[in-house]
């Protein structure tokens, strides 16, 4: 049901009747409420499947992390999984899995995120365990110990034993921002992370991950007074906890344009990442660079790969990210990141004027209307199938109320995205994607390289 109103959205949108897409939008249900803890409880009632999706978002991530503690916050949700006084390591991942289900959690920028999905008989149980590990942990030496060495491993096989090494993500925020908060590696350094101690880990989770600072959103097969009653039979005894005020992350916009070349041993072509500054949460600019980016970089019809790739046939290929979250799940700086492997017989100014000219074109030229409501119309198809699985949808719900304040928003995106018109493209165009705002990494293979060197 929910596939047949994003294509009948999705048609109203491409027939240009603003009016009927509008009426017949689908509205997510939310009911949101407070617990005495400070415990934020989002329900969204579904009742299509006998399933339930729960997201725990808790508001600390890689920008809160302690100094000289790189890639704690990641290093921490590890931990999470690592069992409690009542529930020993392997109950978590037998209980959700034994019951059908399955689990994960994530750790960005902003916020870490834990979250299951399961028949509905197995909510009460995956509701103990979430509150459970809310209240503490297994804290030993041994746990800590062996997880230091997983995530040690997962840099190795992520990044450093990789092409490119995941520089479009870790390496171009290192060098676009200015505030530790912001630029350090959030995946952490070795040195860094076999320094964390059992204080460390102690610490953090009674400095972040009390009930006042987090957000719980179940979505499925519930009704919102299920939702609330059972939210506050498991977690509304757990104790709010004071947390640590929150530095001033906040950045401008660059205002000098940051180059430099890497030498990548695994890499057999080179390759460009460009990231430019974005504009603040709840900007107005934030639907209009949403749209701006799908319109340069979001697929095979979008003007980068065919301006790049089909066209003047300098690049491989051309793709593009917002951080490590979306264009809507960020509350402080992120970047807007267009990464392109080129063929090697061309060089980074020749794949760099071929993106300003495309940026250049839509800065003055605008948007014809029926390219415009072709990229809306893939944005709100996007924007609805992320939203189709319960999982999903209450991993959305929780991350919007913890960063927006606000679980209501997902119903008011949509809207944004259609009210975009040229103009505001234009405006996006010309305020964020400019020389200056943006930060360049040409990643050329070792082998490449070496022939200049020894000159």
């Amino acid at each position: 049901m929910m596939l047949q109103r994003m294509l009948l959205l999705a048609g109203c949108v491409l027939a240009g009747t603003a009016a009927a897409a509008t009426a017949d939008q689908w509205r997510v249900p939310v009911a949101v409420e407070k617990l005495d803890n400070g415990l934020t409880v989002v329900v969204s009632e579904d009742h299509s499947a006998p399933v339930v999706g729960i997201s725990v978002v808790y508001r600390v991530g890689m920008r809160l992390e302690p100094r000289n503690r790189t890639g704690f916050a990641h290093l921490f949700e590890h931990l999470m999984f690592q069992g409690t006084p009542q529930a020993r390591k392997g109950v978590f991942d037998s209980v959700i899995t034994g019951g059908g289900g399955r689990n994960n959690g994530s750790t960005r920028a902003d916020f870490t995120n834990y979250i299951e999905t399961a028949p509905v008989s197995a909510l009460e149980p995956m509701l103990w365990l979430e509150a459970d590990r809310m209240r503490t942990l297994d804290f030993n030496p041994e746990t800590l110990k062996n997880q230091q060495d997983v995530v040690k491993e997962e840099i190795r096989n992520n990044v450093q034993n990789q092409p490119y090494g995941g520089f479009m993500w870790i390496d171009i925020g290192q060098h676009a921002f200015s505030k530790w908060e912001n630029n350090h590696d959030g995946y952490g350094s070795f040195h860094d992370l076999e320094n964390a101690s059992l204080d460390d880990v102690r610490a953090f989770h009674r400095d972040y991950y009390g009930p006042n600072n987090a957000v719980l959103a179940i979505a499925g097969d519930v009704t919102p007074a299920q939702g609330f009653a059972l939210a506050r039979r498991y977690f509304g005894d757990i104790p709010a906890r004071p947390t640590p005020p929150r530095p001033d992350y906040r950045e401008g916009l660059n205002t000098r344009e940051v180059r430099l070349q890497q030498s990548d041993a695994l890499a057999q072509v080179p390759a460009l990442a460009v990231g430019w500054k974005m504009p603040d949460r709840g900007s107005r600019d934030q639907a209009p660079m949403a749209v701006l980016g799908a319109l340069l970089a979001n697929g095979e019809a979008s003007r980068l790969h065919q301006g790049l790739v089909k066209e003047r046939q300098l690049a491989l290929n051309v793709d593009s990210l917002y951080g490590l979250t979306s264009a809507w799940e960020y509350d402080g700086p992120t970047l807007f990141v267009v990464f392109a492997m080129y063929k090697p017989d061309h060089d980074a100014d020749a794949v760099l004027s071929g993106i300003d000219a495309e940026i250049a074109r839509v800065a003055s030229e605008g948007v014809d209307a029926a390219t415009l409501a072709r990229v809306k119309t893939q944005l709100l198809a996007q924007w609805y199938d992320g939203l189709e699985m319960f999982l999903d949808r209450a991993d959305a719900l929780a991350k919007l109320q913890a960063l927006w304040g606000d679980a209501q928003v997902v119903n008011r995106i949509p809207g944004w995205i259609e009210a975009v018109d040229t103009a505001d493209v234009q405006r996006a165009a010309r305020t964020y994607l400019t020389t200056a705002n943006r930060t360049v990494i040409d990643r050329k293979p070792a082998a490449m390289l070496a022939p200049a060197e020894q000159k």
